[in-house]
């Protein structure tokens, strides 16, 4: 992951890119990606968006958007220093406790999290 982030912010500091690279413009970046991906499915039943990647030119956009989404998510926590996998661990830890197992003594709290 740490690679693949490095890649990106070279991509972008060899165009000059940097400038733009800003958390309020990473984050609608971000957006309009995870936008595109929606797109895809919008119309779809559930049983077709489940095969959505069986067919060679859906599964190209596919793997596009969520490249495109990704790379954004990655430039967007370099830029405000955010380990997203030391996030992510933090989150489902967060959510372990929010969202116990049937049966266990823990009471559920729902927050906005």
């Amino acid at each position: 992951m740490d690679r693949l982030q490095r890649r990106l912010v070279q991509f972008a500091a060899a165009r000059g890119w940097e400038p733009y690279h800003t958390p309020k413009n990473l984050a609608v970046a971000l957006s309009v990606e995870a936008s595109e991906l929606v797109e895809i499915f919008q119309w779809l039943t559930p049983e077709q968006s489940a095969k959505v990647m069986e067919k060679p030119e859906s599964a190209h956009r596919v793997a596009d958007e969520v490249a495109d989404v990704l790379a954004y998510l990655l430039q967007f926590c370099e830029v405000l220093g955010v380990d997203v996998l030391d996030a992510l661990a933090a989150k489902i830890e967060r959510n372990e406790l929010r969202f116990p197992l049937p049966g266990t003594s823990t009471p559920n709290r729902h927050s906005s999290e």
